[in-house]
């Protein structure tokens, strides 16, 4: 990953998986993404950056593959909420951050992605202290539109907890 990724901190583990298939710049932009605030870059206001401090310390990269990206999170007393399980809240700032993740892998590096919708279900609660694997996969991308379907499932277990659905415009429209 070159000399850059080493100096920063990264969201990678010993046992992240990276596909031979994806670009090197591709899974760079990725953990730069799960590892650190992409939007204004590092001009990003101080009072905005909290609650993804708090995500981004509870978030592992565990594989990237192209249209796949998936990570190991942590269910910590920081994104806990009063009844020892995963904040709502936070559920919703992890599928937006491992959605974009995976947009990402596919979506070229020239185009600006657009979060025009993110779809939650609630099916049951991950208890705090309990670890996650969250998958992220492309369920459709096209010129102007890609489409990601996030899976929360508790990992001892994989019982299924959370899932999302995520729709990214892409930006500048291609013309027709």
């Amino acid at each position: 990953m070159g000399e850059e990724s080493s100096k920063s901190k990264s969201s990678y583990t010993k046992e992240t998986v990276i596909s031979e298939d994806l670009a090197e710049e591709a899974a760079f932009l990725v953990d730069r993404l799960l590892s650190r605030v992409q939007l204004h870059g590092d001009n990003f206001p101080a009072q905005y950056k909290s609650f993804s401090e708090l995500t981004r310390g509870c978030l592992k990269v565990h594989s990237i593959h192209p249209g796949k990206v998936s990570c190991i999170l942590s269910v910590k007393s920081a994104i806990s909420n009063i009844y020892r399980s995963m904040h709502g809240g936070a559920v919703g700032a992890v599928a937006e951050r491992v959605s974009i993740a995976c947009a990402r892998t596919v979506v070229g590096k020239d185009k600006k992605l657009f979060l025009g919708e993110l779809r939650m279900s609630y099916l049951s609660a991950a208890p705090s202290n309990a670890e996650v694997v969250v998958d992220g996969s492309i369920t459709k991308s096209g010129r102007n539109i890609t489409v990601v379907a996030i899976d929360f499932r508790l990992k001892d277990s994989r019982k299924l907890v959370y899932t999302s659905n995520a729709t990214f415009y892409h930006m500048p429209v291609a013309s027709l």
